[in-house]
C-alpha cells in the first residue's frame, strides 16, 4: 500500500509499506525526515507527530486517551494532528497523505 509523506517545505515522498505497520515505523523504515519516534512507538514521546490530510481524517481510527494526552502537551498541534505510532495501516488507508514537521523537538 502507498503512503505519501509531505515535509514542511513541500517535498513529497511516496513509500510502499505492508499493511499492519504504523505510520511511525513506515516513516523510519523509509528514512522520512521529521519523524523521530524516540519512545519506540509506545505513545510516550510525541516525536512521531504528523498532520493528516483533511480528506483522510474521517477514515482514521479513533484517537485514544494516551494519544490525546501526548498531543495536548504540544504547542504546535492542530485538529489534524495525530501520532504516527497510533495509526496502524490497513488497506482502507491505502493512499493516505500526511504532513511532517521540520522537526520534533
Amino acid at each position: 500500500m502507498k503512503i505519501t509523506y509531505i515535509d514542511y517545505n513541500g517535498t513529497q515522498r511516496d513509500v510502499e509499506v505492508e499493511a499492519g505497520t504504523n505510520l511511525r515505523d513506515a516513516a523510519l523504515n523509509n528514512a522520512i525526515p521529521g519523524i523521530d519516534g524516540d519512545c519506540g512507538g509506545e505513545c510516550a514521546c510525541a516525536t512521531c507527530h504528523v498532520r493528516v490530510d483533511p480528506a483522510w481524517l474521517p477514515r482514521l481510527p479513533t484517537m485514544g486517551d494516551q494519544e490525546k494526552m501526548m498531543l495536548e502537551m504540544m504547542d504546535d498541534r492542530d485538529e489534524r494532528s495525530r501520532l504516527g505510532c497510533q495509526i496502524h495501516l490497513s488497506p482502507e488507508l491505502d493512499g493516505l497523505v500526511v504532513h511532517t514537521p521540520m522537526g520534533q523537538h
